[in-house]
């Protein structure tokens, strides 16, 4: 069925193709269009010395780039900073029990391997 429908519009369109170019176009066809263009005026443009400040202006902008990252650094650390400096006096926290309990379970070492950690021993050291 969808043959017979091929067929019947094949027969009534053709097979040639249907778009054509005029004999000799692409021949001509750059100096057609260049003749086409209007005229370009030719301009000699004098050389411009740059400003003082567009000079400068790359190291002002990058000066401000790093003074803008030290100041973020800076905030960003503030914290701690102020933490330890509060906490100066003291070199340990007070941590509950419970807490050391389920860490050392947590941790998956045995006694010794605590021992050796704990004292900073070495053991081929001893």
């Amino acid at each position: 069925m969808f043959m017979k429908e091929q067929n019947s519009i094949l027969e009534k369109v053709g097979k040639e193709n249907a778009f054509q170019v005029p004999s000799g176009y692409f021949e001509n066809f750059t100096s057609e269009v260049m003749k086409n263009l209007p005229a370009k005026e030719t301009q000699l443009l004098e050389p411009r010395v740059p400003t003082r400040w567009e000079k400068v202006r790359p190291w002002v902008y990058m000066t401000a780039m790093f003074i803008g990252a030290a100041l973020i650094i800076r905030v960003a650390s503030t914290d701690r900073v102020t933490n330890s400096v509060a906490t100066k006096g003291n070199d340990t926290e007070a941590v509950s029990d419970e807490y050391i309990s389920t860490a050392l379970d947590n941790s998956m070492m045995d006694d010794y391997s605590l021992y050796i950690y704990l004292t900073d021993a070495n053991p081929g050291m001893e």
